[in-house]
């Protein structure tokens, strides 16, 4: 019999904990400040009303109807598909991997923090712990400063993935989610409180029109929401694969997208505000704090801490604390969706798959810890998210929306929900969605086609940009050719009954 989460709140905490991640804390303040601040959220909430909350309505509903991950669940609805849950597997895999890497700098920058290790100079201080070589593939070696972390991540990891859903990741989304909004609580009103705060959230909150008429924005708002929020490459469907049939899907993805988008603008305000202290204390706008990026939280914030007037450390705790928190809570949610995959398709004992899933994960991420692991990461996750992701957002919504009955999966969802959607849903599904995304995965795949990504080499580019894809492509096209165990053929004629 499938394991199924305790309760409708487990499973709630869970899927928050899946959306409420680095891409809250670590990356939205980056995305919004590089799109133009306040005139980010104009597209980012157009974003989330027409392609969030939609995809995550079809992703619960498919999940549990289908019961089972997102391969299986999609060869259910029609054997042709099941390529794309392998592919939006292998995404959610390479995402893993790399997750690790942020999380293992995450736990050495909490111990950082008593002291101020970083000095006077976070950013060289922060290449120099990395070991940072100047490419991609000029690897430097594995760094010994990070191997105790990244073990340290790894046991804990692997340890409540082999506990299971309800056991494991329900028991620890219940203790880290509330631990992490008091930890952001503490920074949001610590940082509103110093001076220059209110040219932060001015950044922030003030909208500059001028963006909107930027292709670029838009397309980083939907990027953010299929990164922010987990949906496309997985994650969703594995978790909603575990709920009894009689649960409200509807209310369930409105909560969890409120719950995720609320946090994240909250967590915003904080940052927004320590960096307009910052902007006021090196006397520069609050557009060139902004501009560290992706070194955001290990090169510009520890100078924050360290110039702040009083509890220095005791904030920078807070800060690293609430990414450990979040990275915990995401990180275990992407390797169970690779997790499921393998259990359903192959019939395998959880323990089993668990193994299967993590051993592979393990040897890819020490790519991770050597000193060209800043730079890897950089390029994998972008083309992960710009063209991994959103390509697989776009063929997600093109089949299930243009080539299955909709109407039926808008009828499943309504059919035990507190309230219910109208035909909205369908059609923000098969028409504002694809348009939206196939512009956005065009552009994209355009852009680093002909420029490149990140100033990097094209050799750079060629291994850890598109060689990633080939890879993901290659290794989804294998597990689909393989042949699963007997009761995943048999569960596939019984589901088609279910809803098609």
């Amino acid at each position: 019999m499938r394991e199924q989460w305790n309760t409708k709140l487990g499973f709630l905490l869970a899927a928050i904990g899946s959306a409420v991640g680095l891409g809250n804390i670590w990356r939205f303040p980056y995305i919004a400040a590089q799109n133009g601040g306040g005139a980010f959220l104009l597209p980012y909430f157009f974003a989330i009303i027409t392609a969030g909350i939609p995809i995550l309505i079809l992703e619960y509903t498919l999940g549990k109807t289908y019961k089972a991950g997102a391969p299986v669940t999609l060869a259910r609805i029609n054997k042709k598909f099941e390529w794309l849950g392998w592919f939006q597997v292998m995404v959610a895999f390479m995402i893993s991997v790399y997750y690790f890497a942020i999380i293992v700098w995450v736990v050495s920058y909490i111990g950082f923090s008593a002291t101020q290790a970083w000095g006077t100079d976070p950013t060289g201080f922060f290449v120099e712990y990395l070991g940072l070589t100047n490419s991609a593939i000029e690897l430097g070696g594995i760094q010994t400063n990070l191997i105790i972390p990244f073990i340290i991540v790894w046991a804990v990891s692997a340890f409540i993935l082999y506990r299971g859903v309800s056991k494991g990741i329900e028991m620890v989304c219940k203790i880290c989610l509330p631990v992490l909004f008091i930890l952001i609580a503490i920074l949001v009103i610590r940082g509103i409180t110093l001076p220059g705060a209110a040219d932060g959230l001015e950044y922030m909150f003030a909208p500059n029109w001028a963006a909107l008429a930027k292709p670029g924005v838009w397309v980083a708002a939907y990027g953010q929401i299929f990164f922010s929020l987990s949906i496309a490459f997985a994650i969703m469907i594995s978790y909603s694969s575990y709920l009894p049939k009689e649960t409200d899907v509807v209310n369930s993805a409105f909560i969890t997208a409120t719950a995720n988008h609320g946090f994240e603008v909250f967590a915003g305000i904080g940052v927004f505000s320590i960096m307009g202290y910052m902007a006021l204390m090196q006397g520069v706008p609050v557009e060139e704090i902004a501009k560290a990026g992706v070194g955001l939280a290990f090169m510009t914030f520890p100078a924050a801490i360290s110039s702040l007037p009083a509890l220095n450390g005791f904030f920078g705790v807070c800060f690293f604390g609430a990414l450990l928190t979040a990275g915990i809570t995401s990180l275990i949610s992407i390797m169970q969706a690779v997790i499921t995959g393998i259990e359903d398709k192959f019939n395998m004992p959880h323990k089993k798959a668990v193994t299967t899933v993590i051993v592979p994960a393990f040897i890819v991420s020490i790519l991770f810890i050597t000193g060209a692991g800043l730079n890897i990461l950089d390029i994998v996750d972008a083309f992960i998210n710009n063209i991994g992701i959103a390509g697989a957002g776009l063929l997600e919504v093109v089949l299930i929306g243009w080539f299955f009955d909709t109407e039926k999966l808008r009828q499943e969802a309504n059919s035990f929900s507190n309230f219910s959607i109208g035909r909205w849903w369908v059609y923000s599904l098969k028409i504002i969605t694809v348009v939206v995304l196939g512009v956005m995965v065009f552009l994209n795949t355009k852009d680093y086609l002909m420029n490149g990504y990140g100033g990097y080499a094209a050799l750079d580019i060629a291994i850890f940009g598109w060689g990633t894809m080939f890879v993901v492509v290659v290794i989804s096209a294998v597990l689909t050719s393989m042949k699963g165990k007997e009761g995943y053929i048999d569960l596939n004629k019984v589901s088609r009954k279910e809803v098609a």
